[in-house]
């Protein structure tokens, strides 16, 4: 009878390790995705968790850290909510130096101090043509202190964010354009300008460049843009920050006018003090010297605000709003300005190295930070480094703190932002809701899903060097995102 016990215990072990060994739907789905041929030689990281449980679903290479193009947003969204708070507004300040008279003389400069702020003049907050509205807040506030006139110039400062530029890994390619956009601490209009282009009717015929809005001062532009039987816009900017000598090549399509090609402005800095003063003069109000930015007059720094007296403080949108376009709309620029001021708060200086830094430092004894790399706050710098279980640990942490605000920043899948197409009438629609990742050869989603039986699960899929469009790559996603729908 012993030795049939026994049996009888090692034949229910072998069942249930045997049990144990079947793969989940999940893991059936995973493994589908990763035989297509398109993945041969590719780096692929996945990783699904039960939030409920902690346990993995289903993996592979979880650990492995590649580039995760825009996901990398979700580290900033998510270190914005946590270390300043939904609510908190980035300030710009508008200081005086010298004295007023009492006719109206301003014997002095007109300081604006940048604090971050990414939406002054913003396409996201503010209609076509009023994209100036907020220079009239500022003159109004100058005028109730009885300022007509100004005996000196008006000074941009953005030396909050530094002057590093563009941050390490974006390509020559990417910064001209607009999501090549840098955060500076003083932007505006989305630190965008528009160049405006007439076409032919024949194919290989240069295209006339005729208006830059708004303006840049000194700019050098070289024309190489081709009419041809093209659809959209297929030019190209190339211009490094502060630079004020770009190329612009490409093809855009036969017969139009006033096609509008989108550009980073290289000086935000310059061209809020240049706008700023020319605003002024047309409201009546006289500058007598020419505009100044700050980065050229750094020495003097000290002494310019020696004697500044405080005009007002004008505040941005709050974090909340800013991080919805991060994450709906992979608005790089706003992105990198968050990263900024969280660097800011952190090291009292918002350039990228210290809002990396502050990033990674604030994750360190909340998950395992091992392995990561963070070189920019947008994912637009191929020298990032995230692995799957970097982003599960993290989402399943803002989950644990309960971060509402956060997930509703997040797309949903077949209804909004980035994912609006993706799984659209499928099981995944409305359940599964991720930021997403796309640069050449790169692919990525990291999110949640909220499953037909009730599970909450956290995920993360990294896919580098794949030879698929990344049209075609999703089409591949989809069942495995759809799976984990239905587990």
């Amino acid at each position: 009878m012993r030795y049939i016990n026994c049996w009888l215990l090692i034949f229910s072990i072998s069942i249930s390790f045997a049990q144990e060994e079947q793969p989940n739907s999940v893991e059936k789905a995973l493994q589908s995705f990763l035989k297509h041929t398109d993945l041969s030689h590719a780096a692929v990281s996945f990783e699904a968790i039960d939030l409920s449980t902690g346990k993995v679903v289903a993996s592979a290479n979880p650990r492995m850290a590649i580039i995760p193009a825009s996901t990398v947003k979700l580290f900033t969204t998510a270190t914005a909510f946590q270390y300043l708070g939904s609510f908190y507004k980035p300030i710009t300040r508008l200081y005086y130096t010298g004295t007023i008279s009492e006719h109206g003389v301003l014997t002095g400069n007109l300081i604006v101090r940048g604090g971050g702020d990414p939406t002054l003049g913003s396409r996201f907050y503010t209609k076509e043509g009023e994209e100036r509205a907020f220079f009239a807040d500022w003159k109004n506030a100058i005028s109730e202190l009885g300022i007509k006139e100004i005996k000196g110039s008006v000074i941009a400062d953005a030396s909050d964010f530094g002057y590093d530029g563009a941050p390490a890994g974006w390509t020559w390619g990417d910064m001209g354009n607009y999501y090549g956009a840098w955060a500076s601490g003083l932007t505006l209009f989305d630190n965008m300008t528009y160049l405006y282009f007439n076409t032919t009717s024949n194919s290989g015929d240069t295209a006339e460049l005729y208006c830059i809005d708004p303006y840049i001062p000194s700019l050098t532009v070289q024309n190489r843009v081709k009419s041809a039987k093209v659809k959209g816009d297929n030019a190209y900017v190339f211009g490094a920050p502060f630079s004020k000598d770009w190329f612009v090549e490409g093809q855009l399509p036969i017969d139009q006018s006033d096609f509008k090609v989108k550009a980073a402005i290289p000086d935000p800095e310059e061209l809020l003090a240049m706008e700023f003063s020319s605003f002024l003069k047309q409201a009546g109000i006289g500058v007598h010297y020419h505009y100044v930015a700050m980065r050229n007059v750094w020495n003097a720094k000290e002494l310019i605000y020696a004697d500044a007296q405080l005009i007002m403080e004008y505040a941005g949108k709050d974090v909340n709003n800013i991080a919805y376009w991060v994450n709906q709309r992979s608005v790089n620029l706003y992105a990198e300005h968050l990263l900024g001021l969280v660097g800011l708060k952190k090291y009292g200086k918002g350039n990228t190295s210290n809002g990396t830094a502050a990033v990674v430092d604030y994750w360190s004894d909340k998950i395992a930070t091992q392995g990561i790399r963070l070189t920019d706050g947008s994912g637009l710098s191929r020298n990032n480094a995230v692995s799957a279980s970097h982003f599960t640990a993290l989402l399943k942490y803002m989950r644990e703190k309960g971060e509402k605000e956060f997930e509703k920043t997040l797309p949903i899948a077949g209804k909004s932002g980035t994912l609006a197409s993706v799984c659209k009438g499928q099981a995944a629609e409305g359940r599964l809701i991720a930021k997403s990742g796309t640069m050449s050869r790169i692919k990525s989603y990291a999110g949640y899903v909220n499953t037909k039986s009730g599970k909450q699960l956290a995920f993360a899929i990294i896919v580098n060097n794949h030879t698929n469009s990344s049209a075609a790559l999703v089409k591949q996603m989809e069942p495995l995102f759809n799976v984990m729908a239905n587990y």
